[in-house]
């Protein structure tokens, strides 16, 4: 295990490599990330950002741990961002919760049926996602939303197992932005579906089917602008794009 000193995690977990195998569910797996110490700068940056917080929330309780996926074991489909937000799922527990981000992308969640609210506040505000399921290459809040290879190669089984774990139903996977496309490419390649060659590239409305190594159901990879404020903001995403390419992967779902 890393030398690092956590105060918010009570019972670490160092080495994503060799625990991450473990899990046999994903309740097991997202109680397994949210104790990861496995990247100094990372604990560092996120528990700070819990002490210190933003002056907007400085009344509340920050989470401060690495953030877990979220969604239905039973998941048709996923939904692949790039790490939580320092006030956002930092704080709140739950990935894209809590910031404008998350408020794009609940929004058309919930216009195309795949939600249950339109809004998402905090852990415990009552949202369920309808077979879908949100994660992340990164579990931690990165400093300048920028987490290093090393960080991203180091959280990589996690997604590994996640992966595995939804092999059963996971139909099709919509990638926000181009890092987290390049982040599951060689995730991808650890699990049960096969990439072409050379390797997909990233575009928004791009679509590939991947082959099953198991003989088993294909995955659809699609491709989507990520809903930061910066794109969404100069209209690079609008909400109707981004329904259409949810709509696309629920279609692709049998959902």
């Amino acid at each position: 295990m890393p030398d690092v000193t956590s105060r918010l995690v009570a019972d670490p977990v160092g080495d994503p490599a060799a625990t991450a195998p473990d899990a046999r569910r994903l309740a097991g797996l997202d109680e397994l990330v949210s104790r990861c110490v496995a990247c100094p700068r990372l604990v560092a940056w996120r528990e700070e950002v819990a002490q210190v917080r933003r002056a907007a929330f400085r009344d509340e309780e920050y989470w401060g741990r690495p953030v877990p996926g979220f969604g239905p074991e039973d998941a048709a489909i996923g939904i692949v961002g790039l790490a939580p937000a320092a006030h956002g799922g930092n704080r709140t527990g739950r990935i894209f919760t809590g910031d404008r981000s998350g408020d794009v992308l609940f929004r058309a969640l919930y216009d195309v049926g795949l939600a249950s609210q339109p809004e998402a506040r905090h852990r415990d505000d009552g949202l369920t996602l309808h077979r879908t399921r949100i994660t992340a290459p990164v579990h931690c809040a990165p400093p300048a939303n920028k987490p290093t290879p090393t960080e991203r190669d180091t959280c990589r089984p996690w997604l590994v197992r996640e992966l595995a774990l939804l092999r059963p139903t996971l139909r099709s996977v919509v990638v926000l932005g181009a890092f987290g496309w390049q982040a599951l490419m060689p995730v991808l390649e650890q699990t049960a579906w096969q990439l072409p060659r050379p390797r997909p590239k990233f575009g928004h409305d791009a679509h590939v089917e991947l082959p099953a190594a198991d003989g088993g159901a294909p995955l659809h990879l699609l491709g989507c602008y990520h809903v930061s404020q910066q794109n969404t903001f100069t209209g690079k995403l609008t909400p109707a794009m981004l329904r259409g390419v949810l709509e696309h992967a629920r279609a692709l779902a049998g959902v």
